[in-house]
């Protein structure tokens, strides 16, 4: 299994498939041809279809400029290797052709050349895992220390200091986020009339404006952590920021609960999948939830079954869910989900708490049916913008526009 370091990344929203991996090949292709006098990069799949809204041109001129950049836009068109591809030229003064070099988005900020630092994890499921646990004594953060080593825990650190400087700064920030959709921000507002609740519904309201908080700065474009991906960045950050508070947990203890939370995406991104473009918004938001779900669990005191029951629900009844932004924004219904995903972390973490931790579907098994679900899924709804949500919306703009004379 990989390290957690590439899985926890940050970096710029809005996504950490069109953004962050666009913007980490064309850094990659410019170490390589430097010389270039201009570049063209041919954009695959969902990369093409939903680029424009992702900012992933904006993010590859940025980067190889001053050169002049030419972005082919082929949304229908995939190539073998996975649905994400760009394909990059590099030309010369008089238009030939001097290099080229294909990379693919594979989800998280993730290139598929990126070397997979496996030998340090010696288990890949959760059902040996778990064993291993019964038999050492060790706790989930304790099994991913002794994978990891001890230097994890700086690394963690600076992670939380991004995942709360996001959350923070987005609370405070007023105005319309980036896009045709006109959507103000709504995570200060929600955090203010949280204030005003009673004590059951303010936890519900605050999760809601923290997740909130976070969505809306990655739709932004600004500073987040993936967890696993950037469209799924908030749900992590908040419940770990509400029992921090709620539970009076100290920092070591959120800390290794950000351990535990990537056991169960690196699971989750070995063997089943974390980009919308291959399995649908159920490999972002569901494998959110299920490690926010993990994370919360654990800080409740959960042992290690009950804290992989509460992951296994918060990835199993996000089963099937697609992945369909509104004008190829991270925006519909991205950031709603982010705070639904919030709040059924804490209740599947509530629910396995009162439990005895014993179930009859493992999360590996959920991890398997994802796969085979993601598979089944039309390309309408794997991040191409084509159907769902998005095609509604497109319907409504037609229809709103006045008939011509």
């Amino acid at each position: 299994m990989d390290t957690l370091k590439n899985l926890y990344r940050i970096g710029h929203g809005p996504s950490s498939s069109h953004t962050m991996a666009p913007r980490r090949a064309a850094e990659l292709f410019l170490a390589d041809r430097p010389d270039a006098a201009s570049m063209r990069v041919t954009l695959y799949g969902s990369l093409a279809a939903t680029g424009r809204g992702h900012l992933t041109d904006a993010t590859l001129r940025d980067v190889l400029a001053p050169r002049p950049v030419q972005v082919v836009w082929k949304p229908g068109e995939e190539l073998p290797e996975h649905s994400m591809g760009m394909a990059f030229e590099a030309l010369d003064a008089s238009g030939s052709v001097v290099g080229a070099r294909t990379f693919f988005s594979v989800g998280g900020g993730a290139l598929l050349e990126d070397k997979d630092q496996s030998a340090s994890y010696p288990f890949s499921t959760v059902e040996r895992i778990l064993e291993h646990c019964e038999n050492s004594g060790q706790s989930f953060w304790e099994y991913v220390e002794s994978c990891e080593g001890k230097d994890v825990w700086p690394f963690l650190e600076a992670i939380w200091i991004a995942m709360c400087s996001a959350l923070e700064t987005g609370l405070r920030i007023p105005g319309t986020l980036p896009g045709p959709l006109g959507l103000s921000r709504k995570a200060g507002s929600f955090y203010r009339k949280a204030g005003l609740l009673d004590a059951e519904l303010r936890s519900e309201a605050l999760l809601a404006a923290y997740a909130y908080a976070v969505a809306e700065q990655n739709a932004a474009g600004g500073m987040v952590v993936t967890a696993p991906t950037c469209g799924s960045c908030g749900v992590l950050p908040a419940i770990l920021y509400r029992l921090r508070d709620a539970l009076h947990v100290d920092q070591a203890d959120i800390l290794r609960a950000l351990a535990t939370a990537s056991l169960f995406g690196n699971l989750a991104k070995k063997n089943a999948s974390i980009s919308g473009a291959e399995v649908g918004c159920q490999g972002e938001i569901g494998v959110a939830c299920a490690m926010a779900a993990a994370a919360a669990a654990q800080l409740m005191g959960g042992t290690p079954s009950q804290i992989e029951y509460a992951a296994e629900m918060g990835l199993e009844h996000h089963l099937g869910l697609t992945c369909d932004p509104v004008a190829g924004l991270v925006q519909i219904p991205c950031i709603e989900r982010n705070a639904h995903a919030a709040v059924r972390s804490l209740s599947c973490a509530r629910f396995a708490f009162l439990s005895d931790g014993q179930h009859r579907i493992s999360y590996d098994d959920v991890l398997t049916v994802m796969v085979e679900t993601g598979r089944s899924l039309s390309s309408l709804y794997r991040e191409t913008s084509a159907g769902g949500l998005a095609r509604i919306y497109k319907r409504h703009l037609l229809n709103a526009q006045p008939p011509e004379t």
